[in-house]
């Protein structure tokens, strides 16, 4: 599939292995905590110019690293999930979908739901990437990633989960999904972002949420009827995928054709 195995190049794919334990504290700590003294209020004038300048990097640097990896679909979900739990099957079933379409499937590249998406591209051949923040030593992506890139921000890397992608898919999850899943809907909302498909998989989880928009946010005025009807809601990953390429492909315009040559010159 032509893509590395980690932010490092020249490193072949790992092999698919046994998958772990979900962990509950995956993705929720960093290695790098340079987030954490940044928003502690004003520092130096220096500090923050060499932050902000830090931050300009790790963006080129993104950039480039994920520049070709094709037109993709981001699914967000819980790392807390078990392959035993029917959302994991469900998950995974979504993932081999979102690859025979012909996209590419990111997700942050943990255990649980997003290891679920990953392992169902690789069943079929797909391309598989992971985006998430440095990691904790005692920490590991999953086994199935082609590729996967740390960012030293959480900012940065909910930016390229966003940037890259032409369709969202939001599986059952926490307050790290739900908090993915509205930055989305505020984007395509406020005209930031086109209106790509959202996508809610686990009809019996999102429902009390979806009711929630409609009965309460809707009728109260603070949201537009719009907001909630762009949203699909499915147990299906052929009906998913179907309303995902069926918009791709006819409002935004994406084709089956050849991908993009990389430039030597631009560290690509």
């Amino acid at each position: 599939m032509g893509a590395d195995a980690s932010d490092d190049p020249g490193r072949s794919p790992p092999a698919p292995g046994p998958v772990r334990d979900p962990d509950p504290d995956w993705g929720k700590g960093s290695a790098d905590h340079a987030e954490r003294r940044f928003l502690l209020g004003p520092h130096r004038r220096g500090s923050e110019l060499l932050f902000a300048l830090g931050v300009l990097a790790e963006l080129v640097r993104g950039f480039r690293r994920l520049h070709f990896v094709g037109p993709c679909v981001t699914v967000f979900g819980s790392a807390r999930f078990a392959p035993e739990h029917p959302y994991y099957d469900l998950t995974r079933k979504l993932g081999a979908e979102i690859s025979r379409a012909g996209f590419t499937v990111m997700t942050g590249g943990g255990p649980g739901l997003m290891e679920a998406a990953n392992r169902g591209a690789r069943d079929v051949g797909g391309r598989s990437l992971g985006c998430n923040i440095v990691l904790p030593v005692e920490q590991r992506p999953n086994a199935y990633l082609d590729r996967f890139v740390t960012f030293r921000h959480f900012f940065v890397r909910k930016l390229m989960l966003a940037k890259y992608s032409y369709a969202f898919v939001a599986m059952p999850g926490g307050l790290g999904t739900l908090d993915e899943l509205f930055e989305i809907a505020v984007l395509i909302q406020t005209g930031k972002m086109q209106g790509f498909p959202v996508v809610l998989m686990g009809s019996d989880h999102w429902a009390p949420l979806v009711t929630y928009l409609r009965d309460r946010l809707v009728q109260a005025g603070t949201i537009d009827p719009v907001d909630v009807d762009r949203i699909v809601v499915t147990d299906s990953p052929v009906e998913a995928v179907a309303r995902i390429r069926e918009q791709a492909l006819g409002q935004f315009g994406l084709t089956y054709g050849p991908r993009a040559r990389r430039q030597w010159w631009l560290g690509e």
